[in-house]
Parts: C-alpha cells; structure tokens; sequence
C-alpha cells in the first residue's frame, strides 16, 4: 500500500554528522516521500553540504521563526500537495531499518488514530522515557530544579515508568523528536501553536491531538536519539524554556486544567492494573 508521506527537518546550525545520519536514516524507507530541510540558521551555509543525488526542498528562514513555526511552513507546503502523513523529525534522531512501513500500515488500519511516536534510545540502548502525562506547573519544576527524592517519585509517574514502555498505548504527551502525523487530523486540530518559539510546542499539539484522536506510543520499533538538552547546558536556552513553559500554562491554566487532568486519567486508567 503506497502513502503520500511528507517530512520535514528544521536545522539550526546542526553539526554535519547529525545531518548524514538522519538522511542516511531516512532512506531506508521503502516508499516514497517529499522531503522538507527547513533552515533556520543565520546563513545557507548547511545547503552547501546537502547531498546533490537527495530530492529535497530547502527553506531557509534566517530570522529563525522557532522549531514548530518553521515545521508548520513545511507542514502547509505538504497539504497543498495532498500529503496524507506527515512525519517532524529531529537530525538528531537515526534509525538503522524500515521503521516508518510498519507505522504508516498501523496507521492506515486505524483511522482514529492522529499521532504517533517509536520507542525512543538513547545511543546506549537504554529506554528514554518520552511517554509523559500532560504536565502541570509542579510537575515540570520538580524535574527541572528538584534534586530530591520527592522529584525522582514524581517523575517515574510523570514518564509512565509504570506503563512498561513495552506496549501500544494512547498518551497526551509525546516528544517532539519523532512525530508521525495524518494530515487530515492537522486540518481538524490545526498546526503547531506559533506562539512558542520552542519547547512546549509539542506539549500543546500532542495534547490538542490527543482531545480528538488517538496519540499513540508504538514500541514494535525504535529510533536512537542522541537528546541534548540544551536548557541544561545554556542560561539563554533555560529562560527561553521557562519563557515558552510560561505561555503553555497561560495558555491552558496553571492549576485548573480540567481537560489536563481527563487525558491524564484516561492515561493512567490503561494500566493501573498491570
């Protein structure tokens, strides 16, 4: 079965490397695609080092938009071509196998589901816990500034650790470094929200998604992502962080988030007997 499959990868400055493992990644697809490579570096420099036997369309948008903002211009060039799946994808994920076949075709036999994120690595192999619960204030301050034990409790709950990692499971939180959308869904629910320049951008699509259709961890394959965590590493990324976690709350409530706590029950109810 063919699919009309999109894809797009912002870059920023991104080391070389990174950049030839995911296009090396990407073509073990057995399909066909349309590849978007949205720059959002200062200049075209990275264009230079793109391989000239790759179908592509290059973007660059120098004055740096944020991540989802320049995904949606590629997700909306996808839609006026009659894209049916469209896959956001970070250059610093890699795969060594045809792992969008099997997702695409789970996909297809269900309609109702919208999103949909692999078993996520670490390049040791270990399991990054990228399922999460749809946050709240405390629960995002206590991983990012607690080191007690308290945190560590709240956090194996906030991660799903309970959950396994070892089935198909609805969850309102993925991660935004692999994610496999329908576009038909992204027409209902509408693109990333253009008001974050990074970071819970993928926190409020998922969560958008996750009122109407199906997000889906699927943990039949796996992808390794070599994760940087860069508001750990840079004050100026840390205030952005906050900044844009700021807006998400302002956005959906601080503590009164009734529709949060739905989603989160819902999620916790799937296994609260395993």
């Amino acid at each position: 079965m063919k699919y009309f499959l999109s894809i797009s990868i912002v870059l920023y400055k991104t080391p070389v490397g990174d950049i030839e493992k995911i296009l090396a990644s990407l073509r073990n697809f057995s399909g066909s695609y349309h590849l978007y490579i949205i720059d959002n570096s200062p200049t075209n420099e990275l264009m230079k080092i793109l391989p000239s036997d790759l179908q592509f369309e290059y973007i660059h948008l120098p004055r740096n938009p944020g991540f989802g903002s320049a995904h949606n211009v590629a997700i909306r060039k996808a839609q006026l071509l009659g894209s049916e799946y469209h896959l956001v994808i970070n250059a610093d994920v890699k795969f060594d196998s045809d792992i969008l076949t099997p997702m695409l075709a789970y996909m297809e036999e269900h309609p109702e589901i919208g999103q949909m994120m692999p078993k996520v690595l670490n390049p040791d192999g270990s399991v990054q816990r990228l399922c999460k619960l749809s946050p709240t204030p405390s629960d995002l301050l206590l991983r990012r500034f607690s080191k007690r034990k308290t945190a560590d409790t709240n956090n194996r709950h906030f991660e799903l650790h309970n959950s396994g990692y070892d089935r198909i499971m609805f969850v309102p939180y993925l991660s935004g470094c692999f994610m496999l959308l329908r576009q038909s869904a992204l027409r209902e629910i509408g693109l990333f929200d253009e008001r974050f320049f990074m970071y819970p951008e993928d926190i409020d699509l998922t969560r958008r998604m996750a009122e109407r259709y199906e997000t889906i961890f699927f943990p039949h394959v796996s992808v390794v992502h070599e994760h940087g965590a860069a508001s750990y590493k840079s004050l100026k990324m840390l205030i952005i962080h906050i900044v844009n976690i700021s807006r998400y709350f302002n956005k959906w409530g601080w503590f009164y988030d009734p529709i949060r706590d739905s989603l989160n029950k819902r999620t916790l109810d799937q296994f609260s007997n395993k």
